[in-house]
């Protein structure tokens, strides 16, 4: 996949997934906006994948609207257009109808629903413009239930339904699809999943065995797939919500 002189905004980019994406994109010979929550989070990525004019920098909350208006704005800017936009930011939180209160639900859903809806709505001009595309990140998690992370579902299973609903507003000019992991070794995962657990051996092996592969993804192979999506080879798919989680759903 060739994406020399595209131009790129992933949300979410200072770590994990993103971050794996803006470094394959990079790679592929595309123009990247990074983005953090903040200006020394996306420096800090900016500085660790080789600071250099393909790159630029586009901090912002996607939490809110006026974040996402104001991170998308510059990066097309800087960029000079936008070719396709990767939403990648979003959070998790381990908790169950007890324990999820209205400060875990509004940060979960501003995240991961609503960023992604505002980030996106914001850049539908300059993709109409490109005929470009959206590559959402959803989970597999929005396919499914998932017990002890229902805020994260319900967000999820909102970016799925959302990147079809997206995708016939946009359609014939813009393709929107998204991604649906499973578990992944980020930093997020190994934070909060497994080494804030009273036993993170027995915690890693559970998300481990929670997949027919019996391992975690690596970033990058989200990162392919996501690259898969947004490159001509894909060309024909829109509205369509891909699955990479070593067989977890089927299970």
């Amino acid at each position: 996949m060739n994406f020399t002189g595209k131009k790129i905004l992933i949300t979410g980019s200072s770590r994990g997934i993103g971050y794996a994406t803006a470094k394959l994109f990079l790679e592929a010979g595309a123009h990247v906006a990074v983005n953090g929550r903040t200006q020394d989070s996306t420096n800090r990525a900016i500085n660790q994948l080789g600071r250099s004019e393909q790159l630029v920098a586009a901090p912002g909350d996607v939490s809110h609207v006026q974040g996402c208006e104001s991170l998308v704005k510059a990066a097309i800017a800087d960029l000079g257009g936008l070719d396709i936009l990767v939403n990648s930011a979003g959070v998790a939180f381990e908790a169950n109808i007890k324990e999820t209160d209205e400060k875990i639900w509004d940060q979960t859903l501003n995240i991961n629903l609503k960023g992604t809806f505002f980030c996106s709505r914001a850049a539908q001009d300059a993709l109409l413009a490109g005929k470009g595309n959206i590559v959402n990140i959803a989970s597999d998690a929005g396919l499914i239930g998932d017990p002890s992370l229902i805020a994260y579902c319900a967000s999820k299973g909102g970016v799925v339904n959302m990147t079809r609903a997206m995708s016939l507003d946009l359609a014939p000019d813009v393709r929107v699809n998204c991604v649906c992991p499973g578990y992944v070794d980020t930093d997020m995962v190994r934070k909060d999943f497994i080494e804030n657990t009273p036993d993170p051996v027995a915690a890693e092996q559970a998300l481990v065995n929670y997949a027919p592969l019996k391992r975690l993804a690596t970033p990058e192979e989200i990162a392919t797939a996501i690259a898969y999506l947004a490159s001509g080879d894909a060309r024909f798919i829109t509205g369509t919500a891909l699955t990479i989680d070593g067989g977890g759903v089927a299970a």
